[in-house]
This record gives structure tokens, sequence and C-alpha cells, in this order.
């Protein structure tokens, strides 16, 4: 993903068609957590290139491999904690090397 995946710039019914769900689908995503796209001004939802992807792995998940939506919730909760879990690990990774470094 590239620096600005977070822009909002999709309306909802072309995030649709780029997931390949109905517009339905996506209002249920939200209100259940799934996904939290922005709003424009005048309310309108818009989906990020980061928030398609992130549809696209909810869609795999359920269509692919038959994992329901209780399953898809916790699936993505835990993949996100071990993203910041290796995130944390690098940083601690990099400090112990500036450590090592100031030691010498």
């Amino acid at each position: 993903m590239n620096l600005d995946d977070t822009e909002p710039c999709y309306v909802i019914s072309v995030a649709a068609r780029m997931v390949g769900v109905q517009t339905h689908t996506l209002r249920y995503y939200e209100r259940v957590g799934i996904i939290e796209p922005s709003r424009s001004g005048g309310n309108i939802r818009l989906y990020s290139e980061r928030d398609i992807a992130r549809l696209r792995r909810v869609k795999t998940l359920m269509d692919d491999m038959g994992v329901n939506l209780a399953g898809v919730e916790v699936i993505m909760r835990v993949m996100q904690q071990i993203l910041e879990l290796q995130n944390h690990v690098q940083e601690l990774e990099s400090e112990l090397d500036r450590l090592r470094q100031a030691g010498h």
C-alpha cells in the first residue's frame, strides 16, 4: 500500500462493485463494525484503498474459506494484533541495535 491508501475516494456503489458485493452488504458491515468508511461533508460514505483491501479480505474469508461473519471479525482483530506486535518487535530490535552500537 502507498502513503495515501487511506484517502477516502470511492462512493459506496463504486466500492461495492470493486469488491463484488451489494451496497446493502457494505452498510451492514459498517453497522456491525467490520468497516468504518469516512464520511463526506454531506454524510456520504467514502471508501479508501485500504478499506477496499480490507473488504476484499473479508469477502475472501467468507466466500472462499467458508468463515462466518463472527469468525471474520475474530480473524481480522487477531490479524491487526499480530501486525501491531510485529511493528513493536521491529521497534524493539531497532532500539536494541542502537544501544549495541552506542556501547561499542
